[in-house]
């Protein structure tokens, strides 16, 4: 199933991510460009999907045309939203950017153009028009997205999870949502699903939540409500995870671990330390508690 030319689109997929994370400063070489092509460069995310779909055999012009125009059409607002918010309060299309992308991640609105098993592409895809448009074209300021981890990074993020985790196990195990299971996983095994979790689930939940959502949120109605509001959303983008009705328990162990997670990211504006934090507490949570 992996084809020479799926491996070759998710190294397209993966390669804006990447840069971003660890080359902050390649987004200033798209500010350079002339506007038409700044506001068009994102329709390339349409690509992976090509390569994929045509080597599956389920190629349709209308997700391709998606891929093509939403990336697209967010650069736009984006552009827009700098144009008319240069002190970034915020505005309803950064809001709705926002909400759009949560959205159809979450409720898996566009998982359908991908054949089984490759349903990721669609959030990295996704991942990167978020960047592109927030940190090339809207210019998004203090959103600390650069993986290239600290010490001290590594130490905010394992102070925060020494924080929760005192909360989160005991009320974890009265609720019924954690079991201990008393087993010792290979270490090739353990470290697999830190680098995992880290780089394809904590680091785009933290770039969202808290380098965009919980920043944004801050510049409007301060740092204590942004950090609670911020952590509840967080809360409840996990209802319906792991069954298909409303996962309260879920719910609320994921709100008071966005607690954590905004210290964390707030601490210095670092997402790598909220993601630190946040890989953690999944990979704990998924060798000893799931």
């Amino acid at each position: 199933m992996f084809t020479p030319l799926i491996i070759f689109a998710a190294l397209l997929a993966l390669i804006p991510y990447l840069a971003a994370a660890f080359c902050p400063k390649i987004t200033a070489v798209a500010q350079r460009l002339p506007q038409p092509a700044q506001l068009l460069l994102p329709a390339i995310l349409c690509v992976p999907y090509i390569l994929v779909a045509c080597s599956t055999h389920i190629f349709h012009w209308s997700w391709l045309a998606l891929y093509a125009v939403l990336p697209t059409a967010i650069a736009g607002l984006m552009w827009n939203a700098r144009r008319a918010d240069v002190a970034q309060r915020g505005t309803w299309r950064d809001y709705f950017v926002l909400a759009l992308l949560g959205l159809a991640i979450d409720l898996r609105w566009f998982e359908p153009a991908w054949p089984a098993h490759f349903a990721v592409f669609n959030k990295i895809l996704l991942l990167d028009a978020g960047i592109y448009a927030l940190l090339a074209i809207r210019q998004l300021d203090n959103v600390g997205f650069n993986l290239r981890l600290r010490p001290h990074d590594l130490l905010i993020g394992l102070r925060e999870f020494a924080f929760y985790a005192p909360i989160a196990i005991p009320f974890g195990l009265i609720l019924g949502f954690l079991h201990f299971h008393a087993v010792w996983p290979h270490p090739l095994r353990a470290i697999g699903a830190f680098v995992f979790t880290f780089f394809f689930i904590a680091v785009p939940e933290e770039l969202f939540f808290r380098g965009w959502l919980q920043n944004l949120l801050e510049r409007r109605i301060g740092r204590t409500a942004a950090l609670a509001l911020t952590a509840v959303l967080f809360g409840l983008s996990h209802w319906n995870k792991h069954t298909l009705h409303f996962n309260w328990r879920y719910v609320v162990l994921a709100a008071i671990a966005g607690i954590f997670y905004g210290r964390a990211w707030r601490h210095d504006r670092r997402v790598g330390a909220s993601a630190f934090t946040h890989a953690t507490v999944d990979t704990i949570w998924g060798l000893w508690f799931r």
